[in-house]
């Protein structure tokens, strides 16, 4: 049995490659035929695209409720995913290619994700912030998390008008209508179903071993549902495309925080919060501080190959920590 989980989860992994393949393609597709910058594409296509996996999985787990009547699986999920991708997810493309950040994205994007996690931080801290009873997001917090993911989709596009790319696209094939829709479908559907097979097959082998909730959460599904956000920034930044390897990872941590969970609380409210998970949210949000630490430091507006390590040295502590504390 768990064989058959195991050759499921390489099937997952050919389907995430292959699918990032096509999304990557299709989306400097897009970009050159509507003369849109790759940062945006990064941040609104790839990113929902990759984020899909995250959505798919909480509104699946937010069922599960442990003993305490917390949701430890999809709060973990959403954290886990967004510390992947920071730590571990920009750590590996730095050290493909060394990336370098537009500083428009460094001032307005990277610290609209900041914000974000801060809001999502304030509402589960009920009983710190509200003097509630229970720390939980309801109805109300929903609402919140996906207006705050209206205004920023209104920010992309009116930065879209305002700024129209400039930069040379010569070298960025242009495929037709119908060939550029089906790439870039294909690429997500296989991002989905490839996350899909290894975090269902992941979490049946970690069950038989009796793993908690906490731990699942932040662990393996994190890492299955990040794995579209890996696949696609590695192969990005392979092509030497920075812009939409950044994108795709500031982007999809927005797209998690605001849209999935907003839409997670939507299906399953109330969700209990733990607040052990405040220390991960502190790690998530000490991991864009580092960026813009980062962007100032070896060379302007550029993570270099030197601090990618560092942040895959701070991906391994984080998870030596966690397993740890489990």
């Amino acid at each position: 049995m768990i064989f058959f989980n195991i050759i499921l989860i390489a099937i997952g992994f050919a389907l995430l490659i292959k699918g990032a393949d096509f999304l990557v393609d299709g989306a400097s597709s897009l970009a050159k035929r509507f003369n849109v910058s790759d940062i945006v594409i990064g941040l609104t296509v790839v990113a929902m695209g990759t984020s899909a996996p995250e959505l798919v999985v909480n509104a699946m787990s937010g069922v599960i409720i442990t003993e305490e009547g917390t949701h430890d699986v999809v709060f973990g999920n959403i954290i886990g995913s967004n510390i992947f991708n920071l730590y571990l997810i920009l750590g590996i493309s730095a050290i493909i290619y060394p990336l370098t950040v537009q500083r428009n994205a460094l001032w307005k994007e990277i610290p609209f994700s900041l914000a974000a996690t801060v809001v999502f931080f304030i509402l589960a801290n009920d009983v710190i912030f509200f003097d509630a009873s229970q720390n939980s997001l309801d109805y109300r917090d929903a609402l919140t998390l996906i207006s705050l993911f209206g205004l920023f989709m209104v920010y992309i596009f009116l930065n879209i008008k305002r700024n129209p790319d400039t930069t040379p696209l010569d070298k960025i094939p242009l495929f037709g209508s119908l060939k550029t829709t089906l790439m870039i479908t294909g690429g997500i559907a296989g991002l989905i179903f490839g996350g899909q097979l290894i975090v269902e097959n992941a979490v049946k082998i970690a069950e038989y071993y009796n793993v908690s909730e906490k731990l699942i959460g932040l662990t393996i599904l994190a890492a299955g549902t990040s794995l579209p956000e890996l696949a696609t920034s590695a192969v990005a930044a392979f092509k030497k495309k920075s812009d939409l390897a950044v994108g795709n990872i500031i982007g999809s941590n927005i797209f998690n925080v605001l849209l999935v969970l907003g839409i997670t609380t939507f299906i399953h409210a109330p969700l209990g919060y733990n607040v052990q998970l405040n220390i991960d949210l502190y790690i998530c949000m000490g991991g864009t501080l580092l960026l813009f630490f980062f962007m100032y430091s070896f060379g302007k507006y550029k993570l270099d190959r030197i601090e990618g390590v560092f942040y895959l040295l701070g991906f391994l502590a984080y998870f030596v920590f966690i397993l740890y504390r489990q």
